[in-house]
């Protein structure tokens, strides 16, 4: 019966760190790439301490302007985890999230040509902690990406969602 119990309770906690990648390998690549982009920039930081794995996404634009261009827009939630900064993701289960902390709440956006992220508008990335993000900070994130594809003579990028 203990041996049992036991074999459950591993079979759960497998499940459950498969399944807390899962939000992040089920995102295409192009979208990949702006959540990298956000980790990049958190890990630049000296303030932040600990680890930050994806936890979903809460916007998706995409607009194609032809020869392989598009302008992607991502709004998305990082949490905290027990693990110290620099920590990999290839182990789920020794970054385990923590609920002590509030959610990063990031938005991307930028070109990609040929599946590649170009320098040139260059990438927005703001991420901040939930409770310190303002009603202005959402405005201004809109009217960054916004002009961002205005600029570069696409539609505008936010009038296709995709999810």
């Amino acid at each position: 019966m203990a041996a049992g119990l036991l074999l459950l309770v591993c079979a759960g906690a497998a499940l459950y760190s498969a399944e807390a990648q899962e939000p992040y390998n089920e995102l295409p690549d192009n979208f990949k790439m702006g959540v990298d982009l956000a980790f990049e920039q958190l890990n630049s930081h000296t303030g932040v301490q600990h680890h930050f794995r994806f936890l979903k996404s809460v916007e998706k634009s995409e607009i194609e302007s032809g020869f392989g261009v598009k302008y992607l827009y991502h709004h998305f939630y990082l949490k905290p985890t027990r693990c110290p900064k620099g920590t990999t993701e290839s182990n789920p289960q020794r970054c385990p999230f923590r609920n002590d902390r509030p959610l990063m709440d990031c938005a991307v956006c930028y070109k990609t040509a040929a599946d590649q992220i170009e320098a040139d508008p260059k990438p927005y990335v703001h991420c901040i902690q939930r409770p310190r993000l303002t009603e202005e900070m959402r405005t201004t994130r809109m009217d960054h990406c916004k002009k961002m594809s205005y600029n570069s003579g696409a539609p505008t990028l936010l009038a296709v969602s995709t999810g």
